[in-house]
């Protein structure tokens, strides 16, 4: 049994891993799913959309992080609908809204325009 370790007393016990030849490893670093499905041109866009998004709900509503009411506007949800269903539904989540929305409403479907919605299980 040459793989086993000692069991005499006072002995210790060791383990050895043997490390793989440098010429295994691919030249290259593989993607991982989400950027290959999504580029990360795609991706970026996207976040800067939803952090643009928060910065004017802040204006909009004039208020801290913690009196901002609950208000979730889902991009993939907007992509599915059309464009008049897209400001319409905008307007519905904004009604709360004392302050003139039509000029986020714009800038948001502006931005929005050639985003592709991603699947729902890279949302999850």
């Amino acid at each position: 049994m040459a793989g086993m370790a000692s069991t005499e007393p006072g002995a210790q016990s060791r383990v050895m891993f043997q490390t793989a030849d440098k010429a295994e490893e691919p030249p290259s670093r593989k993607l991982g799913k989400l950027t290959v499905k999504y580029n990360r041109k795609d991706l970026r866009r996207r976040l800067d959309i939803e952090e643009w998004i928060d910065g004017q709900l802040h204006l909009l509503f004039d208020c801290e992080e913690e009196e901002m009411p609950e208000l979730e506007i889902d991009i993939d949800e907007l992509l599915m609908l059309p464009d008049e269903g897209q400001r319409s539904r905008l307007q519905e989540l904004l009604q709360e809204c004392g302050k003139p929305k039509e000029e986020f409403v714009n800038g948001l479907l502006y931005r929005m325009k050639g985003l592709r919605k991603m699947s729902v299980t890279l949302k999850k």
